[in-house]
Formats: structure tokens, sequence, C-alpha cells
């Protein structure tokens, strides 16, 4: 079952928001085993919208479209369907009750414009719209489901979710599909496929392994699709407990963990406590940290020693070692790390000293260079890393590769003493 999605809007267009609706529509019509061939953007435009719509239904078993059913005269998608269906607008009085009951709550007088919204396509079924004014419309033509929704993304996934999306389901043409995604990190995506080329040969028909890189992970997603839940519940299990061992070295996690999140589960199970040092990061570690439910209960704290005077003057830097080495150099990051440990009293710590850019770099040390530190109860890593990317990605693989490297070293301790 094949579907596109047509977004209506010139705000898309001229990059003034960004099309959220057809990613979280992508992602629920995947999960029920509908495919999604193609996503289009289009003008407010009456023939542009007419030929994206004569185009989809050439290929779509199903098409989705969102925007331009407002009040104002900029919303011309009601029109472009009659025009589409051969239909004339007529007024739906359920929708009209509606509108009117809710407005009345507000104290907000109904006028001619929002009477209009109670307008649709005589040929179209109406879909309520519990969250706004717009109603949905459903429309079926030469075999093919056409769906029109408003722009408003709230408005948008409480009707795909309650209304939509069931009503595709009951045709009967869906397929059932599963996915398992696992986190890495440390490894980069070319070597990785590498690694995985012989295991990913061996997995069945009905399997296919996807590579998504982000600064932050990369995540392998496994997909299965069939008929038979039990049977593909089965198969994803095998390919997840053969895929394990091959990845131990960089997996953390699955779906929507984070690596904040597992080393938070790492230091419960023992007890244990983080303080953090940051310079080049500036905080964000300590932001991904805090975003963890429950992470008060293991992390200490934080220093941002962004200047020399605060890792001297805080974390005990030795103003002899910034003088020899400078900021940016193992033993700065290792003096930080231990200064952290002591004054917050942890059992772990972290911290970072680099160069995020775009100045500052030099040939010793060019822009991306950090020095990462992390230390446990019994023992101590300190690496170097130059990694690419403005200095928001520099900041976001920073944190993430410094994460991973404490998640490395607690395993180690814990293994030691396990």
């Amino acid at each position: 079952m094949k579907t596109e999605i047509i977004t209506i809007g010139d705000e898309i267009l001229i990059g003034q928001i960004v099309d959220t609706n057809s990613a979280w529509m992508a992602e629920q019509l995947n999960l029920i085993g509908i495919e999604v061939y193609q996503i289009t953007s289009v003008h407010d435009d009456h023939e542009h919208i007419l030929r994206a719509l004569r185009d989809a239904e050439s290929r779509a078993d199903v098409v989705l479209i969102t925007g331009g059913l407002g009040p104002t005269r900029d919303d011309i998608t009601k029109n472009s369907l009659c025009a589409y269906f051969g239909s004339r607008l007529i007024f739906h009085q359920p929708t009209f009750d509606t509108l009117s009951s809710r407005f009345q709550k507000a104290g907000i007088p109904v006028n001619r414009l929002n009477r209009d919204q109670a307008l649709v396509p005589g040929i179209c079924k109406v879909i309520p719209n519990e969250k706004g004014t717009a109603p949905g419309m459903w429309f079926e033509k030469n075999g093919t489901i056409f769906v029109s929704m408003p722009g408003v993304p709230f408005e948008m996934t409480h009707m795909m979710e309650k209304e939509i999306l069931p009503r595709l389901k009951a045709t009967g043409k869906t397929r059932h599909i599963l996915h398992l995604t696992l986190l890495t990190q440390g490894v980069p995506e070319s070597i990785l496929a590498e690694r995985l080329q012989e295991w990913e040969d061996r997995l069945p028909a009905s399997a296919k392994l996807a590579y998504l890189p982000s600064p932050t992970a990369l995540r392998l997603r496994i997909s299965i699709s069939g008929n038979d839940s039990a049977e593909m519940e089965s198969s994803l299990e095998k390919a997840r407990e053969s895929l394990l061992p091959l990845i131990s070295d960089c997996f953390f996690g699955f779906d929507n963990d984070t690596m904040a999140g597992t080393i938070g589960k790492l230091l419960t199970e023992t007890g244990a406590t983080l303080a953090v040092a940051e310079s080049c990061t500036g905080g964000n570690i300590a932001h991904l940290i805090t975003l963890t439910p429950g992470s008060s209960a293991w992390f200490r704290g934080s220093v941002t020693a962004y200047a020399n005077e605060i890792k001297t003057g805080l974390l005990n830097v030795s103003g002899e070692t910034l003088e020899n080495f400078g900021a940016v150099s193992a033993q700065t990051a290792t003096e930080m790390v231990q200064g952290a440990k002591k004054a917050m009293k942890s059992d772990y710590a972290l911290a970072t000293t680099g160069i995020a850019g775009p100045d500052g770099g030099t040939p010793e040390k060019p822009v991306g260079t950090i020095w990462i530190a992390v230390a446990g109860p019994t023992k101590f890593i300190c690496e170097k890393f130059v990694l690419s990317g403005d200095r928001l990605r520099f900041i976001q693989r920073a944190s993430q590769t410094a994460l991973h490297l404490l998640r490395k070293l607690i395993v180690q301790e814990t293994s030691d003493h396990g």
C-alpha cells in the first residue's frame, strides 16, 4: 500500500516553518506497514495543487494532504479539492455546531470567516476535528484514497491517531512491520558497515538493515515485514542476538535511549556519583545529563571552566600546567577531571577541554581538537580527538564522545569489581 504526502503552504517553501508533519506521518504510516513513496510540498496555488493531486493519484493508493484549510483568503485547498473531484462546497451543520459551541465557551463571537470553515466539498466524508476548527475530508477516486487535514501539527496528529490510521488499517491492505533500533557511538559508519557485511548478507529476505547517522549516534535500524507477527518477532530477536556481539565496543542502547540515560542506569546500579568539568562543551554535557529523569540521584554537579582563572581557582589546575602545555592538553584535562572529582566528592568525573572554533586553532592544535579525561574509583582515561563540523556540531559530537568514553570506563570498573 503506497502513500504520498502533499503539504500545502508557501510558508514551507520559503523556509518560514519546517515541515514536521510529513516526518511524523511517515513514521506512523511505516509502523502499520504503509510505505511512503513520495513527499511533496506545493505553493498555495490552485493549478499547482491540482497537478500535485493528479501526479500522486497516478502512483499512490493513499494521498495524505495537510495545510490550506484555514479561514483566510490564502487557504484555497477546499476549492481546489472541489475542482479535482467535480464537487461543490456545501454547508456541514455538525461542523458548524461544534465550532459554535467551542467559540461560545471561549467567549469568542463566530464571524463569517469562521462559518465558512463549515463548508466542505459535498462528495467527501467529513472527519471531525476535536482540536481545531477546520474539519478533515476523506475522498475516494479511481481506487485511490485522498485525505485532507489541517496543517496545524497538534490538530493533524490527533486526527491521524483517532481517525485516519484506524480507517487505513481497516482496509485490510496494510502489512505488519517491526523495527528495532540499536544505538552506537565511536565507530565510523564505513567501518561498521564493513564489519557487518557478512551478518547483513545472512538476514532473511523480509529483513533489512539501515544506517542512520547523526552528530550524537549512529543508529542501526533492523526492519522486518510480513504477515505473521509471531514469526516476525522471532526473526527480529534472532537478528538482535546475533548483532549485539559484533557491536559490543560501540553499542549503548535501544530505540530512544540516550547516552546520559545509559550512564545513569550504570551509576544507579552501584550507587555511584558523577561530577563534570567542561570547557569547550560549555555546559552541554551537564545539560544532557539533567535532561535525564532521576539524574539528581547520581549527578553531583558541573563546573563550566571556560576561563583559565576558573580552571585554576575552582578545579585546582596548576598555572604551571597551563603555561607549559596550554589549556587544550592532556595535562590540563587530567588536572580538571581530578579537580572536579575532589571538589564535588564524586566516584566518577569527566572533563573536556578543546577548540570549538571557528577561530583559535593552530597547526599543532587545529579547530576541532579536544582532550577528554574520565576518572573512576580505580581507573583513568585521557584521550585526544579531532572532530569535524561547525561549532554547534563540534559541541554535540564532543559531548557525546565524552559521555561514551565515560560509559566505557564505568563498564570496565564494574566488570573488574563485579
